[in-house]
């Protein structure tokens, strides 16, 4: 999944707008269904229940649900420390609290059967995610909504198998990582998706805290289709010799005002992920087919084959 970064002290700032537990009425949803108990899946699950919605959290095994719980355990930690840094008893109080409302499965259907708000955040493969889909709207309930948390995949696709009814109530919520502290969350209306749907999904982004952005299903959203040419403009002026990345980034950070460089930022992301992106862009992405913007880049397939992957893999365009 893409990433938004933002610098150090305005993560502390938004954390500090996060810590509120008590979920505006106005959201028509309560019960929320998170498929993928990754890293962003269980942000999502934290930050729905932090505001009180009851979340039922969905992964393929047992091993993989508590890898996500202890995500979700440690990141509250972090907030309870914040918050009531004076009371060990309040911080284990309020983790606990929240934990409460996060109960598991391994069943999708099951875990979307009593849903309001399905949100699926697993593997970027179009087949999986469809597939996943037509089980969920036989297992929804009727006038439950369901979205995909995709980063780089149409909407609109992904939706294809699903029948009329469905399509009505079927978009995209893009959350960032890591969930907890990013505010903004893309909700990505698909060509068939009713109004009252995109009104309701932009209720319950304001309800557990996060700021809207609403748009068309387009190639990259708002986000990352602005990101994605700026950080491979920048991997060619790396080819071409014009400076080096260490350069590059600090006449960005200190030219324009960015909290990282974008060799920084590609380096945070993840290679492969942009490289999954922008290959996938210029071979079939709409509008973008063949866009010499997302022509492959000899210095990113190099660093991918190598398995230099970025700070998860220790070295990247920079080492870790």
């Amino acid at each position: 999944m893409f990433t938004a970064v933002r610098s150090a002290s305005s993560r502390t700032l938004l954390g500090a707008r996060m810590l509120s537990s008590t979920a505006p009425a106005q959201s028509p949803i309560s019960r929320i269904t998170v498929i993928g108990g990754g890293q962003m899946g269980s942000g999502i699950a934290q930050v729905a229940a932090t505001h009180k919605h009851d979340v039922t959290l969905v992964d393929v095994n047992q091993e993989a649900l508590d890898r996500g719980k202890g995500y979700i355990t440690k990141s509250l930690k972090r907030v309870a420390k914040k918050k009531l840094p004076d009371s060990e008893r309040a911080q284990t109080e309020f983790v606990d609290e929240v934990l409460s409302r996060i109960k598991t499965s391994t069943n999708p259907t099951e875990g979307a059967s009593q849903a309001n708000l399905v949100v699926e955040a697993i593997v970027e493969n179009i087949k999986v995610k469809q597939d996943l889909f037509a089980s969920l709207a036989k297992a929804a309930p009727e006038g439950a909504i369901l979205a995909s948390n995709t980063s780089s995949l149409p909407i609109n696709k992904i939706a294809e198998p699903l029948g009329a009814q469905h399509k009505k109530n079927f978009i995209g919520l893009h959350f960032f990582n890591p969930v907890p502290q990013m505010k903004l969350v893309e909700v990505v209306r698909t060509e068939e998706a009713d109004q009252q749907v995109i009104d309701d999904a932009v209720a319950f982004v304001k309800a557990i805290g996060k700021s809207p952005a609403v748009c068309k299903d387009t190639p990259g959203f708002i986000v990352n289709r602005l990101l994605l040419p700026y950080m491979m403009e920048s991997i060619r002026l790396l080819e071409r010799g014009v400076a080096s990345p260490r350069d590059i980034d600090t006449a960005m950070k200190l030219g324009a005002g960015y909290p990282m460089g974008p060799f920084e930022l590609c380096d945070y992301v993840g290679l492969d992920t942009i490289k999954f992106i922008v290959d996938g862009w210029y071979k079939e992405g709409k509008g973008l087919k063949g866009d010499k913007q997302f022509e492959s880049s000899e210095k990113l397939n190099e660093l991918v084959k190598n398995g230099h992957l970025g700070v998860k893999t220790g070295r990247g365009f920079y080492e870790y």
